[in-house]
């Protein structure tokens, strides 16, 4: 199964984030073990990195997470016209049309999101880290 996860989800398995942790961190073990083909964009790289030195305050311990998540999960590129083509969707949000726009074209199952209501617009099925959990 091939997923795109956003960053939220993301940092609520990185920073311990209550009550979001624990399903997160499922989904981080189900990539983990290779169960599951979970990806990231480009883009969402460098806004956890950023979330995670303003949390952390240690530059060296981010570059040990991140290389972390370069080793698990697979990192998409977001091209031109990715870019272009998110700013053609019926959604309010740029970042999330991104998302959107990069899970379509690398034909992604599902986008795991706790931001459901974002992405109603989207051609691409969004889920719950619960969801997918109870439906995987």
């Amino acid at each position: 199964m091939n997923v795109l996860i956003d960053t939220n989800v993301m940092l609520d398995a990185m920073l311990a984030r209550s009550p979001f942790a624990e399903v997160a961190q499922k989904i981080f073990i189900m990539a983990a073990e290779e169960k599951i083909n979970v990806h990231i964009t480009a883009s969402s790289i460098t806004d956890i990195y950023y979330l995670l030195h303003k949390y952390l305050h240690d530059k060296d311990r981010c570059k040990d997470e991140m290389y972390k998540i370069i080793k698990i999960f697979n990192i998409l590129d977001v091209t031109g016209s990715d870019c272009e083509k998110a700013l053609e969707l019926p959604m309010e949000d740029f970042e999330d049309a991104l998302l959107v726009t990069c899970a379509k074209r690398k034909k992604m199952e599902c986008i795991i999101t706790r931001n459901i209501k974002d992405f109603v617009n989207s051609p691409v099925r969004a889920v719950t880290p619960d969801d997918f959990l109870n439906n995987v």
